[in-house]
């Protein structure tokens, strides 16, 4: 490592101002700060230091989500082979599953930190690593057949108009990778619904079994389209059922969830109310709702199908775009479990729910925390004003 340090010291005066790179300071400076934290300290001011800055924690972020992408691979492969009827042993399936996963990512990083990059030199600013997550969450949130190029121009649009029209990482309003999603659902419906999208029909290298086309519903569509909602199984559990790419395995998340939560990146908060209010909106409808499969379906199948377990763990507790206040991540969290489970039930065109409900609490977030902050400050008023008399 000492050697890596030198040699980058070494050829750094030629991206800096006046350098015959100068063009590229700002990839420079994006990959340096990636292998080594900045040394470069404030001259005036009170400050706190230590080496945790925004990379390290979106590179923890990252190995988080491992669990659930290793899982995806596995499970497209799985899917591929139990739909052809075919047979193929466990590595097949993860190869086959590798190889279709693994285009989605690179279009995901190359168009958005190609955008990154532009941007940051354009504005002579350091390289904001805040896609390092959202680049990775595009394509676990997507159904495995989505075209690439689709990808390509919703991955486009997310990062131009839903983070640097903003001023990028850190100011953005909404989720990057949930808006990314958003523009596939409305602007190429039949690529992100339907019965036609989970499973890949493509022969990749050999592996697996080309068809022509193959239709496999995911539990919520099939509820919504059926009248009846499935029974529950522990492939809901496992996640060896039809589904966005990382989306299916509640244990896979779970594990992401405990590294998150065992580094303090995550809020538990958060949380635990997005379970908490997810399983109480899906109580009321078991209890009162109308009769409609949607409705009686358990509020522990609610919790566990879909994109639920994973909006919870990784887009509701993104810092930046939920709540900030401590009191308000409770009531930030509860309102997403709650939105999600009534747009599921009330929506059959929609019935997934989770996506829509974040990002409608995305636009709430500043105004919870707001309405937490001015009511401490009423509360202290009072309590002045009381010791005062």
């Amino acid at each position: 490592m000492k050697a890596l340090r030198n040699y980058l010291d070494k050829i750094k005066p030629n991206f800096e101002e006046g350098g015959k790179f100068h063009a590229f300071r700002s990839v420079f400076d994006g990959f340096e700060t990636f292998l080594f934290v900045p040394n470069t300290t404030s001259k005036s001011g009170t400050h706190i230091h230590d080496s945790i800055d925004s990379k390290r924690i979106m590179s923890m972020v990252v190995i988080a989500l491992i669990p659930a992408l290793l899982f995806g691979m596995y499970n497209v492969g799985y899917q591929h082979f139990h739909a052809t009827g075919t047979t193929g042993s466990f590595i097949e399936m993860f190869a086959y599953g590798f190889l279709a996963v693994l285009p989605k990512l690179i279009v995901s990083y190359v168009v958005g930190l190609g955008i990154e990059f532009v941007v940051a030199q354009w504005k002579k600013e350091e390289i904001q690593e805040g896609f390092l997550v959202s680049g990775i969450l595009i394509p676990m949130i997507v159904p495995v057949d989505c075209p690439l190029w689709i990808l390509a121009v919703a991955t486009a649009f997310s990062v131009i108009f839903a983070k640097e029209v903003f001023g990028g990482t850190g100011m953005n309003v909404f989720n990057v990778a949930l808006i990314t999603r958003a523009f596939l659902f409305f602007a190429y419906p039949t690529k992100m619904s339907g019965d036609a999208v989970w499973v890949s029909g493509d022969s990749i290298f050999g592996l697996g079994q080309a068809v022509d086309g193959l239709t496999v519903a995911t539990p919520l569509g099939a509820a919504a389209t059926t009248g009846t909602y499935p029974e529950f199984s522990w492939d809901m559990v496992t996640g060896l059922i039809p589904g966005s790419i990382g989306e299916t395995s509640v244990i896979a998340i779970a594990i992401g969830a405990v590294l998150l939560l065992w580094t303090g990146i995550a809020s538990w908060k958060t949380m635990f109310s997005v379970f908490a209010g997810g399983a109480f909106m899906g109580w009321v409808f078991n209890a009162i709702g109308p009769d409609t499969a949607m409705a009686n379906m358990p509020w522990y199948e609610h919790l566990v199908l879909g994109g639920f377990c994973f909006g919870a763990v990784f887009m509701a507790t993104d810092p930046v775009t939920s709540a900030r206040t401590e009191t308000g991540k409770y009531i930030f969290g509860f309102l997403i479990g709650v939105m999600a489970i009534v747009i599921r039930v009330l929506n059959p065109g929609y019935p997934e729910g989770m996506m829509l409900a974040i990002l409608l609490m995305n636009i709430f977030a500043p105004l919870i925390d707001y309405c937490v902050v001015q009511s401490n400050i009423s509360r202290r008023e009072k309590r002045a004003i009381k010791s005062n008399n």
